[in-house]
């Protein structure tokens, strides 16, 4: 058996939250425009574990556990006009933006804060502090421990 990949995918809650994704079981992770998340996505497999992230919240953090569910697929809002996601230059023959479907597994106790997976050692090397802006994001499977296990510690005020 494959050990699955990790990944950190990032959204808005009022854009597209946790609670979301619990109450719909999957979803397309459509409307990215980045071409190295675009190839992060690609690269995805079917079982790969997903970190899934709130940005532009307060706190920022990690919130819950998702799979890939789906391969890398056409994203269909780059060929619609009514789209913000539309790209004039793709086609159906070469479309330019594809996506991922993920699908929920678990929410977190508690949201692993930004600030205290900056403050983690294990997590220096993480994408996240280097290339804020980016969606989609590898981790490796250390990192995805450190992370799981942080769930479970007891924060104290």
């Amino acid at each position: 058996m494959i050990e699955p990949a990790y990944w950190l995918m990032k959204s808005e809650p009022d854009v597209y939250s946790i609670d979301d994704l619990c109450r719909d079981g999957s979803t397309p992770w459509e409307g990215v425009r980045n071409y190295q998340a675009r190839n992060f996505m690609t690269s995805q497999r079917v079982g790969d574990r997903v970190l899934f992230y709130h940005s532009n919240a307060k706190p920022p953090g990690i919130v819950g556990i998702a799979e890939v569910v789906r391969l890398a697929y056409p994203d269909a809002s780059q060929f619609s006009p009514e789209s913000p996601y539309f790209d004039k230059k793709a086609t159906s023959d070469h479309p330019r933006w594809w996506h991922t479907d993920i699908g929920y597994l678990a929410h977190f106790d508690r949201i692993i804060t930004l600030d205290e997976l900056r403050h983690t050692p294990e997590l220096d090397d993480m994408l996240l502090f280097k290339r804020s802006r980016l969606s989609i994001q590898p981790i490796n499977a250390a990192m995805w421990h450190v992370i799981v296990a942080l769930r479970k510690k007891i924060m104290h005020r």
